[in-house]
């Protein structure tokens, strides 16, 4: 009779380490973004101890391949390889990189496969270790990410299913979408852009740089809609570097 260990192995499972923490005296709990199960909690035993094999392959940002077992919440982690193309984040990429895996861990429900944000993820992280221009792909993700998890984020036509202009200033809302109405615009929690900018980001356009001042202004009051009262450390460490 087959053990539940071997019943629920997952093995040659693509992740990504997304955070890690101390458990008990030489273990490590860590956070894994796996393609095929989503995010992922799992007990790295004897992580901690000087000789673990484990112990350097527990590194954000590289591809890794994963194997795990266990029908709880809380898996246990039974080996990583790395897998194709390691790469090296530095300076504001690195910060970047961070700032992406904090959005995972307070967005993503656990055990919520998303394979395509996977994918998208890989390659943010790679355009990131290659690009000086990094806050097109924060927008890029922060955006995607959102969409992903299924949240309506209108950006062709307004709450009224009109088309959006580009000459025309709208306010927009997480709750509503784009507005031409401006009434009571000073006492909600809203952003105030042109269609332009809404125009430009549906075409994933960038280059204009009055849409990567609202774009920001737009994701920012977005994520803070669904985070909640509790802030993002990266974002603000971000913003103390330069104005991402």
């Amino acid at each position: 009779m087959a053990t539940l260990s071997h019943v629920f192995r997952q093995d040659n499972q693509q992740v990504f380490v997304l955070h890690t923490y101390p458990f008990k005296e030489t273990s490590l709990v860590v956070e894994l973004f796996s393609r095929e199960h989503g995010r992922i909690a799992m007990v790295a035993k004897g992580a901690r101890r000087p000789r673990s094999a484990m112990r350097g392959m527990l590194q954000s940002f590289q591809p890794l391949i994963g194997a795990w077992s266990g029908k709880l919440e809380l898996k246990t982690l039974h080996s990583l390889e790395w897998g194709s193309g390691l790469l090296l984040l530095q300076g504001e990429a690195l910060m970047c990189g961070f700032y992406l895996n904090e959005l995972l861990l307070r967005l993503l429900p656990r055990e919520d496969p998303h394979q395509a944000l996977f994918d998208f993820y890989g390659q943010t992280l790679k355009t990131l270790s290659a690009s000086f221009q990094h806050a097109p792909t924060l927008r890029r993700f922060e955006l995607r990410l959102l969409q992903e998890l299924g949240y309506a984020v209108p950006l062709v036509h307004d709450e009224q299913e009109d088309d959006i202009h580009p000459e025309k200033t709208y306010s927009y809302f997480a709750e509503r979408g784009a507005c031409s109405d401006h009434s009571g615009y000073a006492n909600r929690n809203g952003v105030q852009l042109i269609g332009k900018t809404l125009q430009d980001m549906a075409q994933d356009d960038y280059s204009d740089p009055l849409t990567q001042l609202q774009s920001k202004q737009l994701m920012r009051m977005l994520l803070a809609y669904y985070l909640g009262d509790k802030p993002l450390h990266t974002r603000q460490l971000l913003i103390d570097l330069q104005q991402f």
